[in-house]
């Protein structure tokens, strides 16, 4: 049974994140991982070693696409010729779903290539959902819009942030991607309540959720993906499953990566949250 309305894929476990600096692992010593997270813009291209070493991974792995560049709250309408390679590249992995940031990053065919937050308004989640649907009925697979960290506020928002999500999720008829990372690291850096964010998104919309460690500054916390996941990230993580159900996992490290052995042995990390949840429910 799956785990929520919106998560038909319990069996996927725990994945890690596609990098280059462990094709050669993969390839040669084909390690037993759940599933691999590729960054969809990595591979929407015509050839090269990118979908060579794509394609020997889908030989043995399950994929799943996430992206970085939809920006679901641009004012513009998404560019129908990145549509049509991502769909391309969609028929080539038969990812389940694929997933993007709730978040803007381009103004008349400028890219920032980062994340920017959102203004958390009636009318903001109006268009951005109505772009989500578009994306979704294109590519034809579900798709999860993922909460980004954020470091600014707009004073026009008229509402927090979980409820800007959950409005356009609700509106887009769409799944959800908890980055339960981003939502600790939003919470320190704007001074709320992270188990408020946690309990009060649509539990039966959360299909997949991302772990990650971040780095601590004097005054704010940065999203690094260059350490362990913390404890209180961890803490975060089982209560999130207690809410949403078993539910497929991907650990996130881009940054000063080290041996795949040492990501890979972190994500699994999250199996002992997971086997907690199972059996407490075998024994209420």
């Amino acid at each position: 049974m799956p785990a929520n309305a919106f998560n038909n894929y319990t069996d996927y476990g725990i994945g890690i994140g596609l990098r280059v600096p462990h094709y050669r692992h993969i390839l040669e010593k084909k390690p037993v991982v759940d599933w691999f997270e590729i960054i969809s813009e990595n591979f929407m291209c015509d050839g090269g070693r990118p979908l060579e070493v794509l394609d020997q991974i889908l030989e043995q792995y399950r994929v799943v696409q996430h992206g970085v560049s939809m920006y679901f709250g641009n004012a513009d309408k998404p560019d129908r010729e990145h549509l049509k390679r991502l769909k391309a590249l969609v028929k080539r992995t038969q990812t389940p779903w694929l997933s993007d940031h709730l978040c803007w990053g381009s103004v008349d065919g400028r890219y920032t290539h980062d994340l920017l937050p959102m203004p958390y308004t009636f009318a903001a989640a109006k268009v951005t959902a109505e772009k989500i649907r578009l994306v979704r009925d294109f590519v034809e697979v579900p798709v999860c819009v993922e909460n980004v960290s954020s470091y600014a506020e707009f004073h026009a928002s008229e509402m927090t942030e979980w409820e800007f999500l959950s409005e356009v999720a609700e509106l887009a008829d769409c799944g959800i991607l908890l980055d339960v990372n981003n939502i600790y690291v939003s919470s320190k850096n704007h001074g709320f309540d992270p188990y408020d964010y946690l309990n009060n998104v649509p539990h039966h919309r959360v299909g997949q959720i991302h772990i990650a460690g971040h780095s601590k500054f004097k005054k704010y916390i940065l999203d690094t993906h260059d350490h362990p996941v913390l404890d209180p990230v961890w803490k975060m993580y089982a209560h999130a499953i207690k809410l949403c159900g078993k539910t497929a996992t991907l650990l996130e490290w881009d940054d000063r990566i080290p041996s795949f052995d040492e990501v890979h042995n972190e994500a699994l990390k999250a199996n002992k949250f997971v086997h907690e949840l199972e059996t407490a429910k075998v024994s209420a």
